[in-house]
């Protein structure tokens, strides 16, 4: 371990399997689970830890492996490292491990080391999929021991420290919270038109957004006209009478479920206001398409919401054209998977790949700005949720989201709304980066705190502590005594530390 040469006189850095009883979980059939609280509370990985103690969603009737109370529970698979209490007896899948100190070892102390080298677990987890750590790389990973006394101290320094921390980053979270229902609650205002109000009663002439709706239409008739009459052209061949008729109009929206715009607004559909391009990924096997001047954004690149333009990948300009490239301003929703509706507005002529539709308005129909807070707001998100297949994957294919609705006002009201919202939205991000901020330090604080507790620097030594050697010596003479008393219980044909249900193996007889 790294910190050995840093610890002080009576500290020693020893194997886990040499301080506590260590179970590895096991998972039973399927068919033994339920959730009417029949057997034992079942935990299987970290989804059920909460700030201490885990909490049961699911109980097991016929439970194989099993943690006492007060057990610390540590998760061994996906991810590796998170720890919680045994709230009670339970049982434990492949996802956790149960440690359960010896005497002489301190719970809470054993609890923060954890905590404090969670990074160093972590990084012994082997797996592609899903990173796991085995039952012998647990029972061999090192900690460093103080003597019992200063383990104590130790211990009740940090549950003070650290509590007063967890108080604070709660605090901190609460308003995170609150200014993401403020942003929601400022977007919701511009789409419904509640931002605008009173721009509205100033200018009752304004034109509606149906004479716009209808210029909008008859401006995508003339271009397809004109695109059909120049294949013609380039074809030397003359247009049949009927050709006009064979136009298609865009679908206006469903706005069955669709709540009440202001007077002089309506409602429109993707297809009608813009042209919608999925993304696609060119082949891998051609290097010599990737790694030029255009950005080709995927969704983690859509984090950077109203200004995407930084990118992890890039295409050439051959790249660019088999990947569809889409103009700067252009609307970019993920479509695909756990991050659907995650919604980016390009700064930059780009490509995207195929988990993301573009939305490319005309400037002079409907300002991408607008649209692009529309599609932020929360009835833009609940469209695009909620129009997508209920599969195990949802996907928003090409068609669903080119029906889906905007809300659409008279163009000289988006460019008020626009302004409006981005002073807002701006106060918000900075108050948001100034919160970040303040947890990123927290997380640093905490890391400080048990650094400092785990290299004998939180609280003062004590030269009359019994040494961690002397501790570690009697922790294995009782083991050995424990040991000697088993196997004469063997001997008088009695199960030694028989269990009621499952079974409990000593740390020093489990063996993967």
């Amino acid at each position: 371990m790294s910190v050995e040469s840093q610890l002080p006189q009576g500290w020693e850095v020893v194997r886990l399997v040499d301080l506590a009883a260590i179970e590895m979980g096991q998972s039973p059939p399927s068919s033994t689970y339920n959730s009417m609280g029949t057997g034992l509370p079942f935990f299987q990985g970290k989804a059920e830890f909460r700030d201490r103690y885990a909490e049961a969603r699911v109980w097991c009737s016929e439970p194989n492996k099993i943690a006492e109370q007060e057990d610390i529970l540590l998760s061994v698979r996906a991810p590796v490292g998170p720890t919680n209490l045994a709230p009670s007896r339970c049982c434990i899948g492949r996802g956790l491990s149960a440690i359960r100190p010896e005497a002489g070892i301190n719970r809470n102390y054993l609890l923060h080391a954890f905590r404090r080298f969670a990074n160093e677990l972590d990084a012994k987890g082997t797996g592609t999929t899903f990173k796991a750590v085995s039952g012998q790389t647990v029972r061999n990973f090192l900690l460093p021991i103080a003597p019992s006394a200063e383990q104590s101290r130790i211990a009740d320094a940090l549950d003070e420290l650290l509590s007063d921390l967890d108080a604070g980053v709660a605090v901190l979270e609460r308003a995170r919270g609150k200014l993401k229902q403020y942003r929601a609650s400022v977007l919701k205002a511009a789409v419904e038109g509640a931002l605008t109000a009173d721009w509205r009663k100033a200018h009752p002439d304004a034109e509606p957004a149906t004479e716009l709706l209808k210029r909008i239409l008859a401006e995508r008739r003339r271009r397809w006209e004109e695109d059909q009459l120049k294949k013609f052209k380039d074809a030397g061949k003359a247009p049949p009478k009927d050709w006009k008729e064979k136009y298609r109009e865009p679908a206006a929206p469903d706005t069955t479920n669709l709540p009440p715009l202001p007077s002089g607004w309506c409602w429109a559909s993707c297809e009608q206001v813009g042209d919608t391009t999925t993304g696609f990924t060119p082949p891998t096997n051609r290097p010599e398409l990737f790694g030029g001047p255009v950005p080709f954004f995927k969704p983690t690149d859509l984090d950077a919401g109203y200004h995407v333009v930084h990118h992890r990948e890039s295409l050439t300009l051959e790249g660019s054209k088999a990947g569809r490239l889409v103009p700067a301003l252009s609307i970019l929703v993920t479509c695909i998977g756990a991050t659907i509706g995650k919604t980016g507005l390009a700064r930059v002529e780009c490509a995207t790949n195929q988990q993301i539709n573009s939305l490319t308005i005309p400037h002079v129909w409907v300002l991408p700005q607008f649209a692009f807070w529309f599609m932020n707001s929360p009835i833009g998100q609940m469209q695009i949720v909620g129009n997508a297949s209920a599969t195990t994957l949802p996907i928003l294919n090409k068609s669903r989201f080119e029906a889906l609705p905007i809300a659409l006002p008279p163009i000289s009201e988006q460019r008020v709304a626009i302004e409006t919202v981005e002073k807002q939205i701006s106060v918000i991000d900075h108050l948001e980066a100034e919160l970040d901020a303040k947890l990123t330090g927290a997380t640093a604080l905490r890391q400080s705190i048990l650094r400092h507790a785990f290299t004998g620097k939180l609280v003062p030594q004590d030269p009359n502590d019994e040494p961690a050697s002397e501790l570690l010596k009697r922790i294995s003479a009782e083991r050995e005594q424990r040991q000697r008393a088993a196997k004469a219980e063997k001997r008088a044909g009695r199960k030694p530390g028989a269990k009621p249900a499952g079974k409990r193996v000593r740390a020093e007889a489990v063996e993967d």
